[in-house]
């Protein structure tokens, strides 16, 4: 796989579960009734019971990963939350690649739901040394005709 400014990531899609709501609130330390109580979310305003930030920037780093391989190391999560995932519904994860320099790709972030997008941001993520990357435009010392370098097998 070589990583290229413009590339997108495939989509990644993931059914919000009552389990996964109340599980990932619960993973992380997130006790708010709204995550968790369908009456006291209704009572706050809710028409159930929805999905918290920690969650979905997990979920974001998850798809992240999932794409650029387990050594990938996320070096930044920015993100916004919009409308609510809600139990029954469906998160679609959308990516493209924005940068790509001196081993690090920048890639822009979006998980859309039924009733619009619940996750926009961008994720910085250190490449691992053997996924080839494009040559740099600006750089002199390449062309976009050279080959991609082989990762040295010493290492």
């Amino acid at each position: 796989m070589t990583v290229r400014t413009g590339d997108e990531l495939p989509p990644l899609r993931i059914p919000i579960t009552r389990t996964l709501i109340v599980a990932g609130a619960l993973a992380s330390r997130d006790y708010q009734d709204v995550h968790h109580d369908h009456e006291a979310a209704k009572e706050k305003g809710s028409p159930d019971i929805f999905m918290n930030i920690l969650t979905t920037n997990g979920l974001v780093g998850r798809y992240i990963t999932d794409h650029f391989g387990p050594r990938a190391q996320l070096r930044r999560v920015a993100i916004r939350l919009g409308a609510p995932n809600y139990p029954g519904d469906e998160m679609v994860l959308t990516g493209e690649i924005t940068s790509v320099v001196d081993g690090m790709a920048e890639v822009a972030v979006t998980g859309r739901n039924g009733i619009g997008h619940h996750v926009t941001g961008k994720v910085t993520v250190r490449l691992p040394d053997d996924v080839p990357r494009a040559p740099r435009a600006d750089d002199p010392t390449t062309t976009a005709d050279a080959p991609t370098p082989t990762p040295d097998a010493s290492r």
